[in-house]
């Protein structure tokens, strides 16, 4: 049975290999950046510390970030995909990117673990005080609007962005 985990250190093979079906794309949910270094120990060390820090609302969010809860979906120690609850919306996110992001590794779609985690975040969402989250993906992307949509997202609008065009949505809690 999967669960959701914080960032840890020791799934560091394990999130290798899973970053190895992806390739060399964006990660929605991980909060991996571009100038991350995950293949060494250290590296990978001081990501995941950033990823943990990224959380705790006593210590000022970086410039142009906000406070954001990454967990890892995991089962049998196998990391089959992330995701990300931001608890406010700057403008980039307002416009394009949404308090909530997940991805699931390509091995583990079509198990419904996408839709289990939106939901356990949505909670976490309650719990933080946000009343209304907002849910943006791909406009190609038919898997994650229909999972948007499960979990009582309404389509405010289809937009163009920085992030190429998206449908955004809306889910009250």
């Amino acid at each position: 049975m999967p669960h959701l985990i914080t960032p840890t250190i020791r799934l560091h093979d394990a999130w290798l290999r899973s970053r190895a079906e992806w390739g060399p794309v964006h990660q929605p949910g991980s909060g991996l950046r571009p100038n991350d270094d995950v293949e060494s120990a250290a590296g990978f060390a001081t990501w995941v510390n950033r990823l943990r820090t990224e959380e705790d609302t006593a210590i000022p969010a970086a410039e142009g970030l906000v406070h954001c809860t990454y967990r890892w979906i995991v089962e049998d120690d196998e990391l089959l995909g992330a995701i990300s609850l931001r608890h406010t919306l700057n403008d980039f996110l307002f416009r394009a990117g949404g308090h909530i992001g997940y991805g699931i590794r390509p091995s583990a779609r079509r198990r419904g673990l996408a839709s289990w985690a939106l939901g356990e975040m949505l909670g976490e969402a309650g719990k933080l005080g946000i009343d209304r989250v907002m849910i943006s993906c791909d406009v190609t992307n038919e898997a994650s609007a229909r999972t948007i949509e499960k979990h009582g997202g309404v389509l405010e609008d289809i937009r163009d962005s920085e992030i190429g065009r998206v449908r955004r949505y809306w889910v009250t809690l």
